[in-house]
């Protein structure tokens, strides 16, 4: 009894000892971002904001042709939760846009159309030169994929296929201001 009395004690004791020696983390003071940029705006539009988009779009729609008409939308738990992860995508495509520092695109891109966009560098001039309308126009996107993930969530195809709509009107406002030369929002 008494040796399991001492061991205890000793326990105790070292259980105390450790809990006083240790001593607090020490406080991280870099400043460094916690992101690590990998992707440059031209790489998330053509990998996630593009494709996302598209499903949106395409997952209502009426084909009429000699066969008949094909009303395509989302009819299965399946079908709702193919589009409605593709909405998440998109919404959450538009934060990663409006990290700083991410680059407009990657050096030596050039564009595909040269006659009808404008080239990267003066892309990147123009968000460098109004970084507040840049990020305004990725919360237009975020707000206009919003209310397409409120119809997807209550299931509503028409809200669904109205939404889709106030996302075009999204792209194109920023496509107008960056992307097409000689053109301004609607």
């Amino acid at each position: 009894m008494r040796r399991l009395h001492w061991v205890m004690v000793a326990g105790l004791v070292t259980l105390v000892a450790a809990a006083c020696s240790s001593s607090k983390p020490a406080e991280v003071k870099d400043t460094a971002s916690a992101f690590r940029l990998t992707g440059s705006i031209k790489d998330i539009m053509d990998s996630v904001v593009d494709p996302s988009a598209d499903v949106l779009w395409d997952s209502v729609a009426t084909t009429i042709s000699r066969a008949g008409t094909d009303e395509k939308m989302p009819r299965t738990d399946e079908d709702w939760k193919v589009v409605r992860r593709n909405a998440i995508a998109l919404i959450e495509a538009t934060n990663l846009l409006v990290i700083e520092g991410r680059r407009v695109a990657n050096p030596g891109d050039k564009s595909e159309n040269p006659e009808i966009e404008l080239a990267p560098e003066a892309i990147q001039k123009l968000v460098d030169a109004d970084r507040a309308t840049w990020v305004k126009n990725a919360h237009g996107l975020h707000d206009a994929a919003m209310v397409a993930l409120k119809a997807i969530d209550s299931k509503s195809v028409k809200g669904l296929l109205d939404a889709g709509e106030g996302i075009d009107a999204a792209c194109e406002n920023c496509h107008k201001q960056y992307w097409y030369p000689d053109q301004k929002p609607s």
